[in-house]
């Protein structure tokens, strides 16, 4: 089967792709400056270290299952860290409730994230990791409320909580 892409389309996607490689390229210098410690394990450490689910989604770049986290409903002070490396990501004070069964998010912790593009469901996407261990944490989207007007839809399984 052969699918024709009409010239817009096409230059769509690879405007879209090299925007990505090039958007990689700059994030990953500039992670590589941000980052005072990277951990590098092996994918035989991280499964001895990580539940299977917190295996598939911090270093398989999985999804756990809408509303099947208890800290989409966390509501109190404190820091949510990655499930990983214990790398601080995000205050309470940024959460809120974006009604789509994830922990969400409208800002991170400074110098906490690396980003990168995503193409997996064809549109790209804005995809997030922890900059310390580079494990999965969720996708951002431009729908969050003020200040920033993102939503850092976080994998549940992916954080832990330390209250204040």
């Amino acid at each position: 089967m052969q699918i024709n892409f009409s010239p817009i389309t096409r230059r769509t996607l690879i405007f879209s792709f090299f925007s990505g490689m090039m958007a990689l390229f700059v994030r990953s210098m500039d992670a590589s400056e941000t980052s005072a410690e990277i951990w590098t394990l092996t994918n035989e450490e991280w499964k001895k270290k990580l539940s299977p689910e917190a295996f598939s989604v911090l270093r398989k770049e999985g999804t756990e299952r809408p509303f099947t986290s208890s800290l989409n409903d966390e509501k109190r002070d404190g820091i949510f860290y990655c499930a990983g490396c214990d790398l601080a990501l995000f205050s309470s004070k940024t959460k809120f409730n974006s009604g789509t069964g994830w922990p969400s998010f409208w800002d991170h912790l400074p110098k906490a994230i690396d980003t990168k593009l995503d193409f997996k469901l064809i549109v790209p996407r804005t995809e997030y990791h922890c900059s310390r261990c580079g494990g999965h944490q969720g996708h951002v989207f431009p729908d969050g409320p003020k200040p920033t007007g993102k939503r850092f839809c976080n994998n549940g399984i992916a954080l832990t909580f330390k209250p204040d």
